[in-house]
């Protein structure tokens, strides 16, 4: 009888030793955000609004292993396009250097400017667009 025990429970100890593990568990995807910040006509300063976007910016960032932050600068059509480029890197860098104010490392941030080549309002040129005047803030 003892034998038999021993047996059944020899058995279903080698049945519970083959079983599959279960599987690793996978890290999440980093959960991307997108913020927007306006801008005013002709102009790469923060409103007060856009500094409040970027502040909330700044701490889900730094909120983030690791995050990286992308800042992409765009205008709307008025303007000559080499000019709105400028603009869009200098407002692209206004956002950048607020980030880094807040305590986002500078390493972690991309620039990019656009210019008025990626509209956010479809506009003929030469047309005054407030929301075509932003910089994208993608944190990944």
């Amino acid at each position: 009888m003892l034998k038999k025990i021993l047996a059944v429970l020899a058995v279903a100890f080698l049945l519970g030793a083959c079983e599959d593990a279960p599987p690793p568990a996978q890290a999440a995807a980093p959960a991307m955000r997108n913020f927007l910040v306006f801008f005013d006509f002709d102009r790469s300063t923060l409103t007060p609004r856009a500094a409040a976007i970027v502040k909330e910016a700044a701490a889900v960032a730094k909120a983030g292993q690791n995050a990286r932050v992308t800042c992409t600068g765009h205008t709307d059509t008025a303007g000559p396009a080499n000019y709105n480029m400028a603009l869009s890197l200098r407002r692209a860098n206004t956002v950048k250097d607020a980030l880094v104010r807040e305590g986002v490392a500078a390493t972690s941030i991309a620039v990019v400017g656009r210019g008025e080549g990626v509209l956010l309002v479809q506009t003929k040129d030469g047309v005054r667009e407030p929301q075509n005047r932003r910089v994208e803030i993608v944190i990944q």
